[in-house]
């Protein structure tokens, strides 16, 4: 089958257009854009800039995706947006390209849902299978692993770390690195444990729950510094795959700190 193009839409013919891609009315596409076989563009959506747009990825009315970064550093310098397969990109999104100072890309995963007015700002990198809720705001050089939720109107601060499995929740003000797996909520979000229902949901058995409560609770009891209480996670769940994940992650190089929970929840 070949393309499906409104004829209300603006389609630059320098554009790259696959097979089975449907462009609706009203749609506008730039030069530069390449759309892979079977994306859709429902209606009033925009693509500009160098913009990849993965295979089967679906975007909806009033979505801007590829227009120039909102960063007043950037010059023009010809940077990227590269979008997985099998997204949907509902109404009122907004996705930036990347800018010179943070590697000249954002790149969106696979099988993520970006829901209404959700926004990725320059240079994120975004894992597979993660969730923006409703309003939910990236700042630049922001990185989500795989399956990490966020909930409707959080934030996140530019070069913030969200971890695999982490869940963010609704109207969260994050600042600081979340761990793989944790829950953290809060104005200004602190941590509240882990994402144990999503553990559940997607199959982490009990062996491996049961080592991260273990870990949770040794990694921020109140004894000791951080580091040091690194060091004894690690000898203690060294051989449990899940921990070595959390352990790996605080000790990557990072612009932010560690989110933490506050002394209530510590325990």
């Amino acid at each position: 089958m070949s393309e499906s193009i409104h004829p209300t839409a603006i389609v630059d013919p320098a554009a790259r257009v696959g097979s089975s891609v449907v462009i609706g009315p009203f749609c506008v596409v730039g030069a530069d854009v390449v759309l892979e076989d079977g994306v859709r563009l429902h209606s009033h959506v925009v693509v500009e800039g160098r913009t990849r747009v993965g295979p089967g990825t679906q975007i909806f009315p009033f979505a801007s995706i590829g227009h120039a970064p909102q960063d007043l550093k950037f010059h023009g310098e010809p940077s990227e947006l590269i979008i997985g397969a099998n997204n949907r990109i509902r109404e009122h999104v907004t996705m930036n390209p990347g800018t010179e100072g943070g590697g000249m890309v954002t790149r969106v995963g696979d099988n993520c849902l970006f829901m209404m007015a959700s926004h990725v700002a320059h240079d994120c990198i975004i894992g597979n299978n993660v969730i923006l809720a409703n309003n939910a705001t990236l700042g630049g050089h922001v990185t989500v692993g795989d399956h990490a939720i966020l909930g409707g109107l959080s934030a996140v601060h530019q070069f913030v770390r969200i971890g695999a499995h982490a869940m963010i929740g609704g109207m969260s003000g994050v600042e600081q690195d979340v761990i793989p797996f944790g829950l953290v909520m809060g104005e200004r979000a602190r941590l509240n444990g882990l994402n144990l229902v999503g553990l559940q949901r997607r199959g982490f058995g009990k062996d491996d729950i049961r080592a991260l409560r273990a870990a949770y609770k040794l990694l921020f009891a109140a004894e000791k510094t951080l580091a040091e209480r690194v060091e004894q996670v690690g000898t203690d769940f060294g051989d449990q795959p899940v921990v070595s994940d959390i352990l790996s992650f605080i000790r990557a190089e990072a612009s932010r700190p560690i989110c933490q929970p506050r002394a209530e929840n510590a325990s």
